[in-house]
């Protein structure tokens, strides 16, 4: 694949350990976010609902369910998620990430 100039760019700015840290940072997210939603349509699918049924269930417009799972950046609402996966049968849970290398501390109080 041929390089373009933005490639260069990019490259040089990730040498940068700051904006490295930040857009690691950004990535996670952006794959967290990506993996729920894959998540949340594979038991869709296996639920055997349509985008339009689901809509009715958690009472949402058929158009925006169609686009949070047809955008390239879905920004889903807490409240949103969590309405759906009730309507599939599933709840959520608080997992450790993998891969952190440990937890953020808080400051201590002076």
């Amino acid at each position: 694949m041929k390089r373009i100039g933005f490639d260069r760019y990019f490259d040089a700015r990730l040498k940068d350990r700051k904006f490295a840290a930040a857009y690691a940072e950004a990535r996670a997210e952006i794959d967290s976010v990506d993996a729920l939603m894959r998540a949340v349509e594979a038991a869709r699918t296996k639920a055997g609902l349509t985008k339009a049924e689901l809509a009715r269930r958690t009472g949402t417009r058929p158009e925006a369910m169609r686009r949070l799972f047809t955008t390239d950046t879905p920004n889903p609402t807490v409240a949103t998620i969590m309405s759906i996966v009730r309507s599939l049968g599933y709840s959520l849970a608080l997992v450790p990430a993998s891969g952190l290398g440990g937890t953020r501390r808080t400051r201590r109080a002076a």
